[in-house]
Parts: structure tokens; sequence; C-alpha cells
């Protein structure tokens, strides 16, 4: 396992360094992104509503602010699960020019392939509190189409300083942490099955 520390803009040979179980910190812009946002993008045709360029950090994350001395408090930072956004995960990469997404657990296999293809990552928050970011959030420097969306469905433009640690769990070979610890805890059940004799078939009370 590796450490690494990265500055937004985020390069692709850097990125293609990394390996899932590595842990990563972000410094630099970032911009957040839920259902609504990406939505309004990709399914209705619409511009992105502020430049790209240079901002190649994507966070799944429904932020919650409150406006306070003529200045955006962050009062919550926390990334949200990602497979919601798996429908549009390959195009936010390719469209965007995406070198990474943070959220929460981990992401389908068309984003893994396009994260091969494009040099992307996706990193998994550690732990579950909800304020575990705003240390990190250096500043807030814009909000768009609040009014449309409301505060935490629109995207939100940050600076973070060293945020993290994160989990890498996809990484541009595509492969996926999650996966290959599935592959350990099935090997581990059937050796507890085995040594409790329990039969290889059974099953576990369903509840409805």
């Amino acid at each position: 396992m590796a450490e690494y520390h990265l500055q937004v803009p985020l390069q692709e040979e850097e990125i293609r360094k990394v390996r899932i179980g590595d842990l990563v910190y972000f410094s630099g812009e970032a911009f957040t992104s839920r259902e609504k946002f990406q939505r309004h993008i990709f399914d209705l045709n619409n511009e992105v509503p502020f430049p790209l360029e240079n901002r190649n950090l994507l966070i799944h994350c429904g932020p919650v602010m409150v406006w306070e001395n003529n200045s955006w408090k962050v009062v919550s930072f926390a990334p949200t699960t990602s497979i919601r956004f798996e429908k549009w995960g390959p195009k936010s990469i390719e469209q965007w020019k995406l070198r990474c997404i943070i959220g929460k657990a981990t992401m389908g296999e068309s984003t893994q392939q396009a994260m091969k293809k494009f040099g992307c990552i996706h990193v998994s928050m550690i732990g579950v509190t909800s304020n575990q970011g705003i240390s990190h959030v250096k500043q807030v420097k814009d909000v768009f189409l609040k009014e449309e969306m409301g505060a935490i469905e629109a995207p939100w433009l940050v600076e973070l300083t060293n945020y993290g640690p994160f989990l890498v769990d996809i990484d541009t070979n595509g492969d996926n942490y999650y996966d290959k610890m599935d592959i350990i805890f099935e090997e581990n059940r059937k050796k507890a099955f085995k040594f409790l004799n329990i039969p290889e078939d059974f099953e576990f009370t369903k509840l409805y």
C-alpha cells in the first residue's frame, strides 16, 4: 500500500501509478455533483455552467452550506454513494476529462472500463462521519444553479487542502478493490461453514 498527496489539476501519469488499496489525499479545486446536476447535463443536454479546465476532480457530494459573514460556511461535507451515478459514470469521465471521482463505496463495470480507457480512478471515503472533510475545505469558491436545484443538489466549487485519506477502490487497470474483497470473503465463508459443519447450500432466514 502506497500513500499519495495529489495536487489538482491531476496529471494522467501520476494517476496511472496509483493502485487499488493505496491511500490518497487531495489539494486544489474540485466540484461537487449529485443526480439533478448530472441529469441536467447528460439527459437534458445542458452546458456545464462553469469552466472545467484544470478542474478534473469530482466529488459525489451534497454539502450543507450556510451564508454567514458574507461567505459560505461548510456545515456538512461528506461523499455520497457513487453507484447511484453509474448511469452517467462513463460520460462524466470522458466529457468532463476527469482524473478522479471521490465517493462512498464503489462504481460499476461500465465506469471501471471508462477509467481504464481515459485514465481516471475512484476513491472511497474511510469512515462514516459527515463532518470529516470540513476542516479540509479551505474555501467555498462558488455555487451554480442553486435556485433551480436547491443547495444540496447544486454543484459547488471548493478549494481543498490535504483532503483525505481516501481508499483507491478502482484504478486505471480496471481493478476493483471491493470485487477482490468479495472473492476473499466468499472463500472465508466457505471455510467457516466447513469448520462449523454448516451445509454449503445453507440460506439465511429472509425477513420481509
